[in-house]
């Protein structure tokens, strides 16, 4: 949580960890990540969830070595903050280096047209994957894939930026309007060179 005199201070951040929740950001070996470095939260309270409703499988997964995984990968800062990066699961690997799908949707949402994006990793045959977006445009407004990519490459590392942009009229959600990354993958074919 953020107090109130926190939230001006520290706008990216989620907070720190309520009193009666151990939390740790840790790498796949559950080792606490150096401060400042990304890693997956992982926590355990008193008021947690014991498991899934009928699926073991699915709790042994999520509470592997006692501690719930969140899923969210973040970095904590010296006096525990932590800030959220991204989804375990929407991390793109482009050639061996792991990038946040997150970090690129911020930048196409700096783009005046840009109502909403999705990036997503698609299969490359040597690079694992590649970066894609599905964007949905401000209503009146029209712009081009290049464009998009353009403005891109002003403001990321050149692995960062999409190869591949799709339109759509809307982002598919659930109920709780999360956007389905995975109903987007399909779109794509396996990228090129």
């Amino acid at each position: 949580m953020l107090r109130p005199e926190e939230h001006a201070a520290r706008p990216a951040s989620a907070g720190r960890p309520l009193t009666s929740v151990e939390l740790r950001v840790v790498d796949d070996d559950l080792r606490d990540v150096p401060v400042g470095e990304v890693g997956e939260v992982v926590y355990r309270s008193p008021q947690l969830c014991l498991g899934y409703w009928q699926n073991p499988e699915e709790t042994a997964e999520a509470f592997e070595g006692g501690w719930f995984h969140s899923g969210d990968l973040a970095r904590i800062d010296a006096e525990g903050f932590i800030t959220i990066v991204d989804r375990k699961k929407d991390v793109i690997n482009t050639g061996g280096v792991v990038l946040a799908s997150r970090e690129v949707e911020e930048a196409l949402y700096l783009h005046p047209a840009v109502r909403e994006v999705a990036v997503i990793g698609v299969p490359h045959p040597t690079r694992i994957e590649t970066v894609a977006a599905v964007v949905v445009v401000k209503e009146g407004l029209q712009v081009e894939p290049e464009a998009l990519i353009h403005h891109c490459r002003e403001r990321l590392a050149p692995y960062k930026v999409p190869r591949q942009i799709q339109f759509a009229p809307e982002l598919p959600k659930n109920a709780s309007g999360k956007v389905l990354k995975r109903l987007l993958r399909g779109r794509f074919q396996t990228a090129e060179g």
